[in-house]
């Protein structure tokens, strides 16, 4: 089974042939996966070849020419060195954060920080002016493409993924439920590269028929370490179980070395990750430490700057197309351009959204009319082929130019550019007291929600998202949010 899993299928490009091409078969000592390997080299070479052409090419633009070419070919070497050095030592290509999540672009911006701080440093000890090019142009320069060039590549893998390839093989051992839970959630998740292939469990039973979501049960957890040698599982991950003790996990991790098995193990925290939890020993124990969730500050004052000028940016940018969607509605059908609604905000505090309508005069009268049609989650109301809606306002909704006079809201300080979505009323009104959290933050005119199937999600998993951006708010996931915005909205996905 797990021999047709990593058969390859055809290669579509290079790169994606260098991945998955001698995908090894699982020894009983397994290295590394041979496409982890070749991922990573991709991943350095590109930084390292984005570092010297931006060097070659936009050093070479402000250079001075004439006498001082040797002491700008001097500097160029000692950027590209810097550079190389100092992403090496933020560990910005260490394999556990290449492919998944916003730590890599994290460390990737730091390591091109440091490096300018550094070359900084050196040219005002040594009292080269010429050097400040280099940090304030070069550097950056290096880093902004650095990055495309990363998420090109990321790209790339996640669509192998998307289609069985390049996925880490993965040992669950815990309870039946958790295990399950954790299944569901690398199905839905392929992008993240794991692959639940077996499972251990207390008793070695699962479900029904040795089997938990079509995952085969192949032995006990006191079994567990010889049954990893065997299978050549690259991941074994431990959920919630009461088998497991300090001192259980602990000779577990003796087994497991030199098998070249990673153990990961879950702790019993609800949707808590990131910036937030802390691993430190204290009393010669190892402690998770759990701070509290950062709503006021100074990160949440650069999140208000940025939100006011990202706004404005978007908004002068948008301007022609905002003109274009508001005589296209007037055309289109009788009644206002725009449509205001109450929405409640920040700690329960209620104000007016702003949006282009995409309904006939009257949607919220015939909205009781079509209550028993409802399709939407939770308290939610959605129709997939809403009678109410024009012929401009579908294509509006579709690549949700609607919301985009949102962008004054943002401007106005009543909504940010990346937040939980703003709820009527009558919705907050029924919210439970832990869905209530979704108001100690602004509201957004995008989330994770949207970046995540938008309308095709479940009450629930709305819910858990925009809890879990509460909770783990940080200005990288924003950066990341947004990006992956675009290409939400020009798919369409979710969107009706």
């Amino acid at each position: 089974m797990r021999d047709q899993q990593l058969r390859a299928p055809r290669r579509r490009s290079v790169i994606r042939r260098g991945l998955n091409r001698r995908l090894p078969q699982p020894p009983a000592n397994p290295p590394v996966n041979g496409w982890e390997s070749r991922y990573r080299h991709y991943v350095i070479t590109s930084d390292v070849l984005v570092t010297l052409l931006t060097c070659v090419g936009v050093g070479g633009l402000i250079s001075v020419g004439g006498a001082a070419l040797f002491k700008d070919l001097t500097l160029g070497f000692l950027t590209v060195i810097t550079v190389i050095c100092s992403l090496a030592m933020n560990r910005a290509w260490h394999p556990t954060v290449l492919g998944q999540g916003a730590d890599e672009y994290v460390r990737l911006g730091r390591g091109m920080f440091s490096a300018s701080v550094a070359l900084g440093l050196a040219g005002l000890a040594t009292g080269v002016v010429t050097a400040r090019p280099w940090v304030f142009i070069v550097i950056p320069s290096a880093a902004v493409l650095a990055l495309a060039f990363r998420y090109l590549l990321r790209q790339v893998l996640h669509r192998a993924r998307y289609e069985g390839e390049c996925l880490l093989p993965v040992m669950a051992a815990g309870n039946v439920d958790t295990v399950r839970d954790l299944i569901k959630r690398t199905k839905d998740a392929p992008h993240v590269g794991w692959r639940v292939d077996a499972i251990c469990t207390v008793d070695g039973e699962g479900e029904a028929g040795m089997e938990v979501e079509g995952v085969s049960v192949v032995g006990t957890l006191d079994d567990l370490a010889d049954h990893v040698r065997r299978g050549g599982y690259r991941i074994v991950a431990v959920t919630a179980d009461s088998y497991w003790s300090p001192r259980r996990l602990q000779r577990l991790a003796w087994q497991l070395e030199g098998s070249g098995a990673e153990m990961v193990v879950a702790p019993m925290l609800m949707e808590v990750a990131g910036p937030r939890l802390h691993v430190s020993g204290v009393l010669g124990m190892p402690l998770l430490r759990v701070s509290a969730p950062v709503f006021t500050g100074m990160r949440r004052v650069v999140k208000g700057v940025m939100d006011r000028v990202g706004a404005l940016v978007l908004i002068t940018l948008s301007l022609p197309l905002l003109v274009l969607a508001a005589v296209a509605i007037a055309v289109d059908s009788r009644g206002g351009v725009f449509y205001t609604q109450r929405r409640v905000g920040k700690d329960g505090g209620e104000f007016t959204i702003l949006k282009f309508r995409t309904m006939v005069r009257d949607a919220d009268r015939l909205k009781q009319q079509l209550a028993a049609a409802n399709e939407g989650a939770g308290v939610l109301f959605k129709m997939r082929k809403d009678p109410r809606i024009t012929r401009v306002g579908s294509v509006l909704r579709r690549y949700s130019i609607d919301e985009l006079p949102q962008l004054f809201n943002v401007l106005t300080g009543s909504m940010s550019l990346v937040g939980p979505r703003p709820p009527l009323p009558e919705e907050s009104a029924r919210y439970e007291e832990d869905v209530r959290r979704r108001l100690l933050v602004r509201p957004g005119l995008t989330g994770l929600w949207q970046v995540s199937g938008r309308s095709d999600l479940s009450w629930e998993e709305a819910v858990r998202l925009d809890l879990r951006y509460v909770e783990d708010w940080s200005l990288a996931m924003d950066a990341m949010i947004l990006w992956k915005t675009f290409r939400a909205v020009l798919g369409g996905q979710g969107a009706y």
